[in-house]
């Protein structure tokens, strides 16, 4: 039976079979010993996307000891939810991504991991739940995910593509407009400055 510990754009958890291109954690552990989710679903301001296989560690079972495992279809999904690259398993790219934030604000040097953990906690979040933001859908990078009817939605190039745990569904038209962001908007910029986030393979369709 599925364990509930795959993430979805709003940053909510479900127990779904499909895994994902990555792992994550948000800090530490806040499943229950029967493996089910608290109230309150993180254990501090370290929300970290992963990759699935490092230095041939292996945690067995899944939700155990130590921390809760999350999974994410991919990092555009991974972002959405709030969770930045991990400065351990996934150092190139978390540089990348930290100097993409410096360049979006014009710092003089990149951001260490727990100043950009402050920034994140505040956008993520509104209470306990998901932080909505509003923005302009023609002026939202490659990556960014939206809200259409309820339904997450990704920015890619002029397309706006349904999210699924599975993947990515058929392109629609993306237009122009006010829009409900879920992407943090400082994620927004850092994306806008250069940082390439990873896709599901179902986004290469035609």
């Amino acid at each position: 039976m599925p364990l509930p510990n795959r993430v979805d754009p709003f940053g909510g958890i479900a127990a779904v079979p499909e895994r994902g291109l990555f792992l994550g954690n948000r800090g530490g552990r806040f499943h229950r010993d029967d493996r089910t989710i608290g109230a309150r679903p993180w254990a501090s301001r370290q929300w970290i996307c992963c990759v699935l296989s490092f230095k041939g560690r292996r945690r067995s079972p899944l939700m155990g000891r130590g921390y809760t495992e999350l999974f994410f279809l991919d990092e555009v999904t991974a972002l959405a939810a709030g969770h930045r690259p991990c400065f351990e398993c996934r150092r190139a790219d978390a540089t990348r991504f930290a100097a993409a934030w410096a360049r979006a604000k014009g710092l003089a040097k990149p951001p260490s991991a727990p100043e950009m953990d402050a920034v994140l906690h505040g956008e993520r979040l509104e209470g306990r739940g998901k932080r909505v933001h509003s923005a302009r859908l023609e002026n939202l990078p490659d990556g960014v995910m939206v809200i259409r009817e309820g339904l997450p939605f990704a920015v890619r190039g002029e397309a706006l593509l349904p999210w699924s745990y599975a993947g990515y569904g058929e392109p629609e038209r993306g237009g122009a407009g006010p829009a409900e962001l879920l992407t943090p908007p400082i994620m927004v910029e850092a994306l806008r400055a250069g940082f390439a986030p990873v896709w599901h393979p179902s986004a290469e369709r035609p």
